[in-house]
C-alpha cells in the first residue's frame, strides 16, 4: 500500500512538472513555427527577459491563496506579522496575504511528508513532528532574515556616517549628501535612506520621513542617529558637527562590540572543545594503555 502511494506522489508530480514545462515552452515554439511558415525561414521570437520563477509562478498562486486565508486570519496576528515583514524589508516582495499562503502550504508539506514518514516508519509521531516542522520553519526564516537585515545595516552604518560626513563638510545640504551617499552604496541601509529619501520628495516632512525610518528597521544605532538628526533640526544646530559626533559613537560602539564578540569566544569555543576535541584526545593518549591493560589482565 505504502508502495502504491509513494509510487503514485512520484507519478503526479512528474505529470505536474511535464505540464508546467509544456504551458511554458509549447506557446513560444507554435510562435516559431508559424514566423518560419510566414518568412520562409528559421525565425524566433526575441529573447526578452524572463522574471524569476517565485515572480511568474508561486506569487500568482500565493495571491489566489491569500484571498480568502487573509479573511480567517486575526487582525493581531496579521498585523505582527506585517511588522515582520516590514524588518525583513518585505524579502521576494511578498506581502501579508500572501505569506500565510506560504505559512500553509509549508504546513501542508511538512504534514503530508512526516504522514509518509510515519506509514513506513510504523511511528505515528513523524506526522506531528512533519507538523511542528512546518509551524516553525517559516517562522525561524523570517527572524533570520531580520537578524541578517538588523546585522547589515548595523555594521553598514559607521563607513555610510563617515561618508555621509565628508559629504556634508564639503558644502552639499543634508538631503544632497544623502543623495550622493545612497548613490554609490548599496545594501538595506542604502535602499532604506533611498526610501527617505523618496518620501521627502512626495512632500513628508524630513523628521518625520526620518521617523518612520527608525521604526521601520528597529535598529538601535540608526534609531539614535535619527533622533540626533532630528533635534538638530528643531533646535538649528549644524549637521555636520552633529554626523561627525555620530559617526565618533558609531566606531566607538562597533569597537566595543568586536571587544565583546572576542570576550565571548572562550565560552563559544568551551562546548566543542569539551564534547568533541577531548574526547579524541584522550582515544589518542589512553587508547594504548587501555589495550596493554586489557591484554595483561588476560595473561592473568
Amino acid at each position: 500500500m505504502l508502495a502504491l502511494l509513494m509510487a503514485g506522489v512520484a507519478l503526479s508530480v512528474t505529470l505536474a512538472a511535464y505540464l508546467a514545462a509544456l504551458a511554458i515552452y509549447e506557446p513560444k515554439k507554435r510562435v516559431e513555427e508559424r514566423l518560419s511558415r510566414v518568412f520562409g525561414e528559421e525565425a524566433s521570437v526575441p529573447q526578452v527577459p524572463e522574471e524569476p520563477f517565485l515572480q511568474r509562478v508561486i506569487k500568482p498562486l500565493l495571491s489566489e491563496m491569500s484571498r480568502w486565508i487573509i479573511r480567517i486570519t486575526p487582525v493581531g496576528w496579521r498585523n505582527s506579522l506585517r511588522r515582520k515583514l516590514t524588518l525583513a524589508g518585505n524579502p521576494g516582495g511578498l506581502e501579508t496575504g500572501q505569506f500565510l499562503a506560504l505559512y500553509l502550504v509549508v504546513i501542508i508539506a511538512g504534514t503530508s511528508t512526516g504522514s509518509l514518514l510515519a506509514k513506513a516508519a510504523g511511528q505515528p509521531l513523524f506526522t506531528l513532528i512533519g507538523f511542528g516542522f512546518g509551524l516553525l520553519i517559516p517562522d525561524f526564516w523570517l527572524k533570520g532574515r531580520i537578524q541578517n537585515r538588523q546585522g547589515a545595516i548595523q555594521k553598514s552604518l559607521p563607513s555610510f556616517l563617515d561618508l555621509l560626513t565628508v559629504s556634508v563638510e564639503a558644502g552639499l545640504g543634508f538631503d544632497a549628501a544623502l543623495a550622493r551617499v545612497t548613490a554609490k552604496e548599496s545594501g538595506p541601509l542604502a535602499e532604506e535612506f533611498q526610501r527617505v529619501l523618496q518620501e521627502i520628495r512626495m512632500g513628508k516632512p524630513r523628521r518625520d520621513a526620518l521617523r518612520d525610518l527608525g521604526n521601520r528597521t528597529e535598529v538601535k544605532e540608526l534609531s539614535g542617529f535619527v533622533t540626533a538628526i532630528v533635534q538638530a533640526d528643531q533646535l538649528g544646530v549644524s549637521i555636520g558637527n552633529v554626523l561627525r559626533v555620530q559617526a565618533q559613537q558609531m566606531r566607538r560602539s562597533r569597537r566595543q562590540r568586536a571587544e565583546e564578540a572576542a570576550m565571548k569566544a572562550p565560552i563559544k569555543m568551551l562546548f566543542p572543545l569539551v564534547f568533541f576535541i577531548f574526547p579524541s584526545l584522550f582515544i589518542v593518549l589512553l587508547g594504548p594503555a587501555v589495550i596493554q591493560l586489557i591484554e595483561a589482565f588476560k595473561g592473568l
